[in-house]
């Protein structure tokens, strides 16, 4: 990959994934660094509430969080492809620790001044560390075998769920016994915590740029199939941001305020679950059929969802596409892998998380408008479908060609993409 660390040698196919050499570690910072992308808009939207501000201006920060959140990812992965990991991230770390730790000072004022308040959410979430983007790069030093790579690769995404499982719940608790402040501060301690993590461990240290750049000022997004499976990505991401506000809109139906939490976190099961069974073996075919395989799967699977269950049926019926969702994504990553321009890979990965990132705020916004129509319910379909159709039209240009197979020894492409 893009690293001058040398690999390991190969292991055997028996040996547990999590005891090869950096891999557990390199997991479990990166998601304790990710940890404050679930809990940071709780914390703020909990902030704001202690300080007497109104929900709607709760949500309108938490919306710029994550709005400046998925533009400042392929800033920052540029930054990485040029500069490397260490100062980029360190850096980008630092800021954002230093302004969620300024927050309850700025929230309670943010009615003389909200301008400060909205300046420190904007900066906190445009230097939002790309951890994952970056342990996405780092595989590739870290693991020799492109199955094990895989099987990694397809683990971590399957883990990211947790995330958001994890994160809302502690910083809820930590609000409730110690307040919001509190909450904030250990949401800041873990990001910087976990980054250590990440950033002292030899293959982040030892990662460097590739030597040469191509795609010119537009870098992966030069790329025409490349644009297109953004494009489709973020159809995955509507469809994730609609669920979200399903799951609120049936706990209200139904009375069961727990369901609010339930069905968003059997999602992540099933994506847990599914990014294990999916690493565990290798697949037959080339990497554009493993994708539009997935995500015709992934867009079924949201089928019975659109019949408006009842609550138990909805949790059980909601981990399905949880199956096919790391299947999909891990396809995705690699097939930007193999088609990214040189020098690009990072900021190619931190496009495909900010396009998941981007179409979930809109179906979270969409779903939020139409939540009282009894149609809302299939609006998750909608997502996984137009995610379909897109890859559909983007196929031809999905294909990984022997140039991008042959790109020398930091360039490797999985073996079951090379099997046409």
């Amino acid at each position: 990959m893009n690293s001058r660390t040398s690999c390991p040698p190969d292991r055997t196919a028996s040996r547990p994934l999590l005891a090869e050499r950096h891999v557990a570690r390199l997991l479990l910072g990166t998601l304790i660094g990710r940890l404050p992308n679930g809990m940071a808009p709780v914390a703020i939207l909990l902030l704001i509430a202690e300080q007497g501000g109104s929900l709607a201006a709760g949500g309108l920060l938490c919306a710029l969080y994550g709005l400046a959140s998925a533009i400042g990812q392929p800033v920052l992965g540029r930054m990485v492809d040029r500069r490397g990991q260490t100062r980029v991230t360190t850096a980008a770390v630092l800021v954002t620790t230093v302004c969620l730790l300024l927050m309850p000072y700025a929230d309670a004022d943010a009615a003389a001044q909200p301008g400060l308040a909205a300046g420190l959410v904007v900066l906190a979430g445009l230097s939002t560390p790309p951890l994952e983007a970056n342990l996405r790069a780092l595989w590739g030093a870290v693991l020799s075998d492109p199955d094990r790579r895989r099987a990694a690769l397809a683990l971590d995404t399957g883990a990211q769920g947790l995330i958001y499982v994890a994160g809302p719940p502690l910083v809820a608790t930590l609000s409730a016994l110690n307040g919001p402040t509190v909450a904030i501060t250990v949401t800041a301690a873990l990001g910087l915590l976990g980054a250590s993590v990440v950033l002292s461990a030899a293959p982040s240290r030892q990662w460097h740029p590739e030597g040469a750049r191509t795609g010119g000022f537009l870098g992966p997004l030069q790329h025409g199939g490349l644009r297109l499976l953004f494009l489709a990505l973020s159809g995955v991401g509507f469809a994730l941001g609609a669920m979200n506000v399903w799951a609120v809109s049936m706990a209200e139906r139904h009375n069961m305020a727990l369901l609010s939490g339930v069905i968003p976190a059997a999602l992540s099961v099933g994506s847990l679950v599914g990014g294990v069974l999916y690493g565990r073996r290798s697949w037959p075919g080339h990497l554009s059929g493993q994708l539009l395989t997935t995500a015709l799967l992934f867009a079924l699977a949201w089928v019975p969802l659109s019949l408006g269950p009842r609550p138990f049926a909805a949790t059980v019926l909601t981990a399905l596409p949880g199956l096919f969702l790391t299947a999909l994504v891990t396809s995705a990553f690699l097939t930007v892998d193999a088609l990214a321009p040189a020098g690009t890979r990072t900021e190619a990965y931190t496009w495909l998380i900010a396009s998941v990132g981007t179409g979930q705020a809109a179906g979270t916004a969409l779903a939020g408008v139409l939540s009282v129509h009894p149609y809302s319910a299939a609006l998750p379909t909608a997502g996984a479908i137009g995610c379909l159709v897109v890859l559909l039209s983007a196929r031809r240009h999905l294909v990984v060609s022997g140039a991008a197979r042959r790109r020398g020894r930091h360039r490797r492409t999985p073996a079951h993409a090379a099997r046409r």
